[in-house]
């Protein structure tokens, strides 16, 4: 990895902690407040989301490029575009069940545990189970793809 300017980490922590407060501070790390949205019954999270998803996030993702390559991984931040395929609707689908049952979205999970909010572990256990188990079924029907034989014309 590239040598990085001193501020570029504390930078980094001081970006999660003003995330985790905004988040605690709107109430979204809230899960009795985020179902309330989703049943239709409070839309005052719809501005936040609107705001801190849409405007922030796309300065974000258009402003990304400067950094030249993650800072865990040292792969270089690249643009991925996907299909709307099966995956893109069965993972999409997973993911909104899941922020259902649990009332909170992964970001929000964590800034929930730092509010005192111990029970939301296990929801936070369940998105790691979730991503494992789909880490493993992508590599396993890539490694089936790969050893089948090629059709015969």
């Amino acid at each position: 990895m590239a040598d990085r300017h001193p501020l570029f980490y504390p930078v980094i922590v001081l970006g999660g902690l003003v995330e985790g407060f905004g988040l605690a501070y709107s109430q979204m790390a809230k899960p009795e407040v985020v179902l309330g949205f989703l049943q239709l019954d409070d839309f005052g999270l719809l501005l936040v989301m609107v705001a801190a998803a849409v405007v922030i996030g796309a300065a974000i993702f258009a402003g990304v490029a400067f950094l030249g390559e993650a800072p865990l991984t040292g792969t270089p931040y690249r643009r991925r575009l996907t299909s709307m395929d099966r995956n893109v609707l069965v993972g999409g689908a997973i993911f909104g069940v899941g922020w259902g049952l649990s009332g909170i979205c992964p970001g929000a999970g964590y800034a929930s545990v730092g509010i005192g909010n111990y029970p939301i572990l296990v929801a936070i256990a369940a998105m790691f189970l979730g991503a494992y188990a789909q880490g493993y079924w992508r590599a396993r029907t890539a490694d089936d793809a790969a050893g089948a034989p090629d059709a015969v014309e």
